[in-house]
């Protein structure tokens, strides 16, 4: 019996692999994808990530919302458009909304949650009102995150600019608040 466990442990595991899709060097977010950011790399069935894109030539043009690691397998929760969605409740929207203080987003990253505060702006001999608007609501873009500017909302004027998943309530509170007043973010404990 100990030559068997022995035996079975100095055979060597299968070798069957798979080929996947990866990153062929460290991607920021907002990159424009192109057919050479990606290569292949074989593993193992096990460590293959389910739901990953195995396309290249279907990611070429597309955008990041997060960044990707060199090595890493992409994924359509990873890119701009329905996908920062995924697996998001019906009816979650992907809002835009613009920070008073642009410097302030470099703190932040995608999957972050936040609570969004609006500054109602008061007359001169009047003390302004803040409001919880939503939160937390988790980040799913941000204008810091290394992208070109315009890239994915047809505008060189992203600065400040953050994209959050909001439910059907909140993103009717959300939508146009800036022109309400000030919006900030409070950030909000994960765990």
């Amino acid at each position: 019996m100990a030559a068997g466990i022995v035996v079975q442990q100095l055979t060597p595991a299968s070798e069957q692999r798979v080929s996947v899709l990866v990153a062929a060097r460290d991607l920021p977010t907002g990159a424009v994808l192109t057919a050479s950011d990606f290569t292949r790399a074989s593993m193992p069935p096990d460590l293959a990530i389910s739901g990953t894109l195995v396309d290249a030539e279907a990611l070429v043009g597309r955008q990041l919302a997060s960044p990707l690691g060199k090595g890493q397998a992409p994924a359509e929760s990873n890119l701009l458009g329905p996908g920062l969605l995924t697996g998001a409740p019906v009816g979650t929207a992907a809002v835009p909304l613009r920070m008073a203080d642009p410097s302030s987003i470099q703190l932040l990253s995608p999957g972050q949650l936040v609570t969004v505060v609006l500054t109602a702006a008061g007359s001169y001999d009047e003390s302004r009102q803040s409001q919880v608007l939503a939160g937390p609501v988790p980040v799913l873009w941000t204008s810091s995150q290394g992208g070109k500017t315009g890239e994915w909302l047809g505008t060189s004027d992203t600065d400040g600019l953050v994209v959050v998943a909001a439910d059907p309530q909140q993103a009717e509170k959300l939508a146009g608040a800036s022109t309400q007043g000030k919006l900030f973010f409070v950030l909000v404990n994960q765990q």
